[in-house]
């Protein structure tokens, strides 16, 4: 189905004001026919004029029908009697055939995104306004909207239970294919964007992990959805486009907007955390003071200060990483004889 663009004239307020003006002329003719029938005496023109103008009152509402108004990025898929007749898509005030019907099968999806909001008051004063009441909650907005799905509970590569949420920015680029290609085109996305999330996550561990392979390339990477989250909403962001494009839909960008673990591994998770991170600085400590004994033991051998042998200066050795690699300070011991 390809969208078929209307290059109608805007000329609703000249159909609006000659409509107007034939249902005055329909309710004078009906008056004068009536005028022609008093006094009991039937003229040749009245019968004539009371059925015209009768009808006229009866039936002069369906050529209003034709009248639509469109905002700047609406736009209004029309179909007669079944075929599909085009798309209006530039602002203005339109007059079309009033037996077309505007179609909108997700008209009424509310889904947790913006421009989903439903104010019966102010459709109803829409359609008032603008005399088509089938027209108003049809439109098709060409803007881009913010899809925020609900978060899911996924497991990453290595079976851990995360949970994530992204918001997706999309919008309509093919009026006919989001009409009829797919049933609702605003379902459609959600469901796309849940299916692409799972298969996107459990490609990635949540934090680094040895021997993971995230490209494909049969190499192990450091590739994480905590570390990498551009890389993976980009691939997110791929993955529903290849989906949505056969309807009509573009994805524009998508992101992670929550991301932890599941809440039943979530403390035992945070207890590994710490405890990679006190071995990581412990590492750091002991490193750190294996450098500062090499550096005491060199300057003392420059420096000639004293003459240690080897067991003093294993003993040193020992008394300096006690004192650098301990959690408190240390007591010092004065020794007041010789060193031997």
């Amino acid at each position: 189905m390809q969208e078929k663009v209307l290059n109608a004239k805007k000329n609703g307020l000249a159909m609006l004001f000659l409509l107007l003006l034939l249902y005055a002329a329909g309710i004078a003719v009906f008056v004068i026919g009536c005028i022609m029938t008093e006094g009991g005496v039937l003229m040749p023109l009245a019968i004539p004029l009371l059925v015209a103008g009768a009808l006229w009152m009866a039936l002069g509402w369906i050529p209003l029908l034709g009248l639509k108004v469109l905002k700047p990025q609406e736009a209004l898929v029309l179909t007669l009697f079944g075929k599909y007749v085009g798309t209006l898509k530039e602002e203005g005030f339109y007059y079309v055939n009033p037996f077309c019907t505007a179609v909108n099968p997700a008209a009424k999806t509310r889904l947790n995104q913006s421009g989903d909001v439903n104010d019966a008051n102010r459709l109803m004063n829409a359609a008032a306004q603008a005399g088509t009441s089938e027209a108003v909650g049809k439109r098709i907005s060409l803007k881009i909207m913010t899809l925020n799905n609900n978060r899911q509970k996924i497991n990453d590569c290595l079976g851990n239970p995360v949970e994530i949420g992204i918001a997706v920015m999309w919008r309509v680029v093919d009026t006919a294919k989001a009409v009829f290609e797919v049933d609702n085109y605003k379902e459609y996305l959600s469901l796309q964007c849940d299916s692409a999330l799972r298969n996107i996550v459990r490609i990635y561990p949540y934090d680094v992990a040895p021997g993971v392979d995230t490209t494909g390339d049969g190499i192990a990477d450091e590739g994480s959805l905590r570390g990498s989250s551009e890389i993976v909403a980009e691939r997110i962001r791929n993955e529903i486009q290849h989906k949505v494009a056969d309807a009509g839909l573009e994805v524009l960008e998508a992101r992670i907007t929550y991301l932890a673990y599941a809440p039943e591994i979530a403390a035992v998770m945070l207890q590994r955390q710490q405890a990679s991170a006190i071995i990581d600085a412990r590492k750091m400590i002991v490193e750190g003071a294996v450098g500062m004994v090499e550096m005491a033991l060199e300057r003392l051998d420059e420096k000639h200060t004293v003459e240690l042998d080897d067991e003093r200066k294993a003993a040193m050795v020992s008394n300096l990483l006690v004192v650098l690699c301990g959690n408190h300070d240390a007591q010092p011991v004065v020794n007041a004889g010789s060193l031997y």
